[in-house]
């Protein structure tokens, strides 16, 4: 579990919250579209998802969000049959799509056939599709009613509708559309995006929440510099810098220019990772474990978020994170020993009865998203890779060309990051790891698939975990996307803006921006 920013104040009046003015956010770089159902980043999902409503949400109110701590959201109400395989949704009457056109059960239908990939005109990518793979139909029981039905129980699939990757679309406007002029429900309209410029969303006026939201609209302007973004903030042009963009030895200087400037730091459900595409050498079991091996994790954790990282597996690490491995599980894993010296005498070992060695290292290039916390990442790999004689030059990549390279896997090792939408084995796993899923390796392993479905139809808690547990125990072991650290970023905002508060969740959940407000 991560914390990110949720954009409420339960402990305001309504007469402090005022009305009016525009919300001035920086943004790190051109997101490929603005549609969240084709896109795997915040990118997109931090100003679109103003623009769109769930069937639930996760309670702003609560620090750790769970399958116990889900609410309402286009949804006024669900139930569970009694064999936990069918999912019925009580929906709200009276909402509108921003061009004014109903919102009822077919939409429902209709972005669960989109997800799964039956729908007359599909997404180009889609990147959670797994997460319904369970689902075997949704109907729509007259315009307030919506039906999924099961293959098998799933108890969370509430919690991955629940997710900022989860809205709702709508029947009548196609997926093209969507990339570039999304229509919601949600408390703002689109307006326009230029790429390398800005995103522009106002005030929808007809939002279904009374009074909701305060803010007259939300301005992102495009600044890749992180550099030139702080100062712009620092000189009073923002309100607010991109979520989490801020590292963890920046915050103090931003605060020694800005002492008024609010920062929080928190964990992320975020982990850089190495991807290893397996083509030779890469294909074979023990060269991955060499570079699983060959990592000093702290010294990541040490440069990247001055000690405040995590070392984690597949999961997010314990206790931000509910299914994260126990330490004693992981530190037998490979790369997760004490002894860093040790382990790399073993992993030049490996390399060297693969024919590498001082005299002829393997030579590659370790491509990257060009953002500043891939690139450090990236640059700290390369010099770790060399103790096993692996010679790595670093290839950037802009990131409207990222995923489209992974895809394509078109690379040799690649720093990438995964961010998981929910802290739930059903996300990640399906997401990730079981076969068909976005591996960008094409990692495919029967036996860890069907551990995967045993575990999602478990309803036992306890059960649940162990298995959860076994599947991550393979594939850290497996050196299947080994993970460098569990990442820490911080946000700051101007004192003026009100209504900020913090959530244990995921950095993709809560950016609607409805409950803010400028002094």
């Amino acid at each position: 579990m991560v914390l990110a920013f949720l954009l409420s104040a339960p402990f305001a009046s309504a007469s402090a919250q005022k009305q009016g003015g525009i919300l001035r956010i920086t943004h790190r770089d051109s997101p490929a579209s603005m549609s969240i159902h084709e896109e795997g980043t915040i990118s997109t999902v931090l100003p679109m998802m103003g623009v769109f409503n769930n069937l639930v949400m996760f309670d702003p109110a609560r620090k750790q969000n769970s399958l116990d701590d889900i609410v309402p959201d286009l949804a006024e109400k669900w139930a569970w049959s009694e064999d936990g395989k069918t999912l019925t949704f009580t929906l709200r009457k009276g909402v509108k799509w921003h061009d004014g056109k109903p919102f009822t059960a077919a939409d429902v239908k209709c972005t669960i056939d989109l997800l799964q990939g039956n729908a007359p005109e599909n997404f180009k990518v889609n990147f959670r599709k797994g997460w319904y793979a369970n689902v075997e139909s949704a109907t729509a029981n007259g315009e307030s009613e919506a039906v999924l039905k099961l293959k098998a129980p799933q108890p969370a699939l509430l919690g991955l509708l629940a997710s900022g990757f989860s809205p709702m679309y709508p029947c009548h406007v196609g997926p093209r559309e969507m990339r570039q002029a999304p229509i919601g429900t949600g408390p703002f309209k689109f307006v326009e995006y230029k790429p390398n410029q800005t995103i522009k969303l106002v005030r929808n006026p007809s939002y279904w929440k009374p009074g909701k939201p305060y803010l007259d609209g939300v301005e992102y302007t495009i600044i890749p510099n992180r550099s030139t973004a702080i100062l712009a903030f620092q000189s009073s042009k923002f309100d607010m810098i991109f979520p989490f963009e801020v590292t963890v030895p920046l915050v103090g200087d931003i605060k020694a220019n800005r002492p008024d400037a609010i920062c929080e730091t928190a964990p992320m459900n975020v982990a850089a990772n190495i991807l290893m595409n397996p083509v030779p050498p890469f294909d074979d079991i023990e060269v991955r474990r060499a570079v699983a091996m060959t990592l000093d994790r702290k010294a990541f954790r040490d440069i990247m978020t001055s000690g405040t990282g995590d070392a984690g597996g597949a999961m997010q690490p314990l206790p931000e994170g509910r299914w994260g491995l126990p330490a004693e599980i992981l530190r037998e894993l490979p790369g997760y020993g004490a002894d860093v010296a040790k382990s790399r005498e073993k992993a030049r070992a490996i390399m060297a009865a693969k024919g590498y060695g001082p005299n002829k290292p393997l030579k590659l290039k370790v491509s990257t998203r060009n953002l500043p916390t891939y690139r450090d990442a990236s640059v700290i790999l390369i010099s770790q890779l060399k103790e096993i004689h692996i010679d790595g030059e670093l290839q950037l990549v802009d990131t409207a060309q990222w995923v489209p390279k992974l895809i394509r896997r078109d690379y040799a090792i690649a720093v990438s990051q995964v961010g998981n939408g929910v802290d739930d084995p059903d996300q990640n796993y399906f997401e990730n790891y079981v076969c068909g899923s976005r591996t960008y390796m094409d990692y495919c392993n029967k036996d860890i698939d069907a551990m995967v479905a045993a575990q999602s139809a478990e309803r036992d808690p306890e059960k649940r975990r162990k298995i959860a547990w076994e599947i991550d125990r393979k594939l850290t072991n497996e050196a299947v996307r080994p993970m460098l650290y569990y990442m820490y970023g911080a946000t700051c905002w101007q004192p003026g803006l009100k209504g900020v508060t913090i959530q244990v969740n995921s950095i993709y959940n809560n950016w609607r921006f409805d409950d803010v407000w400028l002094e």
